[in-house]
């Protein structure tokens, strides 16, 4: 029965009803518009944004801190697998159209992290927490539907979306060195659970250390592979073109196909309106000191996530010499196509990298849900136990739950959250313009952007003491 509703969410949201389809490609488009296509102008002040950013206080963690711990959620799965089920199901069009959700989701992720650090609360340990359900709260006023999302996020990222992180990474192992999957998935519940019980700060400080080591060695990867096979390169780009738009033989079901698997893969990758990177947004302590400045680093994230890390992984798998069957395929599929590439090693490596890419995105699931405790009063010990008893329950058995069955959990906890958080940020698009232009102006003035309540107009009300 439970597997039956799932599967009658996901339809409207996903499948025949395309709601979120739609919603994600307005809402992108609209946000693009409305900060006068943000993403493209400021396309290199994004990677200016990040000078000085390694600087943290008692109150936060550093923007680049921020950033990597927004990327071990991005980076996970969804770069690998998700690529891999993209391509599988959707041919390799649906590549373009995650490259195409990617460019608007930029607007998107700039939009919703203005509002996440704008509306900062700080917890019993004085440290910055925040999120969708903060900003619903502060800035539209209304705590049923911060309730609501919060309530979808512990279904997502607190339950399912780590349970489908551990099934990947059991699954990779099991092809790989015949684990067990039960043996796997009670590793990487006590891994998971001797960094996530130092809190936040340690979650961000094996953030940055892991995140750019490991996303350095897979693009580094991906371009031996193309300097390998750079003679198919025009081919490639040709049939993901004609592919996109239903000009191969395969016609109009192969662009529904492609639209709808490149799209949804897409946007679980970079996580651009569903809600989750405004929590690692809302902990940091910015630089310069304005909401707008996690704006940039995490449109950034957005842009590196699946502009080049999910890129790397349609490259490795196109330009393999292995069949696409039109079936559902996963992690197993990347290991193939890099198997077909280099051999035993190549599957040896995949098994590594989404072992670390994974496991990041497990860690920093718990963050995500840990600070929406604030908001029930419960981040206290006793809180914080009974959570974390469930998350590390729920990885635990995930390693050993089938994939169809995690993936489809996941997709419905994604949908809900996004519906939620996208007529959040809308709703507030005001204030999110008039902090851009703000920010903007003072850019202009050759001025170190700074924030003041009083300068800009916004909807609700900060948190008292959060930017004093």
């Amino acid at each position: 029965m439970m597997n039956e509703i799932v599967a009658s969410i996901n339809n409207v949201l996903w499948g025949e009803g395309q709601v979120l389809i739609y919603l994600l490609l307005f809402t992108g488009l609209w946000f693009s518009f409305k900060l006068g296509f943000v993403q493209v102008r400021h396309f290199k002040y994004m990677f200016t944004v990040m000078k000085g950013s390694t600087k943290s206080d008692k109150s936060g963690i550093s923007s680049f801190q921020a950033l990597c711990t927004g990327l071990s959620a991005r980076v996970g799965t969804g770069n690998l697998a998700g690529v891999a089920m993209a391509i599988s199901l959707g041919g390799s069009g649906a590549v373009f159209w995650m490259w195409l959700i990617a460019l608007l989701g930029m607007a998107t992720g700039f939009a919703e992290s203005v509002l996440g650090q704008l509306y900062k609360v700080r917890d019993d340990r004085g440290e910055f927490r925040g999120g969708p359900a903060y900003y619903i709260r502060a800035g539209l006023g209304k705590p049923w539907l911060a309730v609501l999302f919060s309530l979808c996020l512990f279904l997502g990222y607190g339950i399912s979306f780590s349970a489908m992180q551990a099934n990947t990474i059991s699954d990779a192992l099991n092809n790989t060195f015949a684990i067990p999957s039960e043996y796997s998935g009670a590793v990487i519940a006590i891994l998971a659970g001797s960094i996530v019980i130092g809190g936040l700060r340690s979650i961000a400080r094996f953030a940055e250390l892991i995140v750019p080591f490991m996303g350095l060695a897979f693009i580094s990867v991906a371009i031996l592979v193309t300097l390998m096979n750079i003679q198919l390169l025009p081919a490639m780009f040709m049939d993901i073109f004609s592919s996109a738009f239903g000009l191969t033989e395969a016609g109009a079901g192969a662009l529904g196909a492609a639209m709808k698997n490149g799209i949804q893969r897409g946007l679980y990758s970079n996580e651009a309106g569903a809600g989750s990177v405004p929590h690692a947004a809302a902990a940091a302590s910015p630089v310069p000191n304005h909401p707008v400045a996690q704006g940039y680093v995490q449109m950034l994230g957005v842009f590196l996530d699946t502009m080049v890390l999910c890129t790397c992984t349609a490259m490795v798998i196109l330009l393999s010499d292995i069949t696409i069957s039109g079936e559902m395929e996963g992690i197993r599929m990347t290991q193939d196509a890099m198997s077909s590439h280099f051999g035993a090693g190549g599957n040896y490596f995949v098994a590594a990298a989404i072992t670390l890419f994974a496991f990041t995105s497990v860690v920093a699931n718990y963050a995500y849900a840990e600070s929406n405790l604030h908001l029930f009063k419960l981040d206290n010990k006793v809180g914080r136990f009974v959570y974390t008893s469930l998350y590390l329950f729920m990885v635990y058995w995930g390693a050993s739950a089938s994939l169809k069955e995690v993936w489809s959990m996941a997709d419905m906890a994604l949908g809900l959250m996004t519906l939620v958080n996208v007529y959040a940020i809308v709703l507030l698009t005001p204030t999110i313009v008039n902090l851009t232009k703000d920010y903007q102006a003072q850019l202009k003035m050759d001025k170190t952007p700074s924030f003041k309540a009083s300068d800009v107009s916004i909807q609700g009300k900060t948190e008292p003491g959060a930017w004093s």
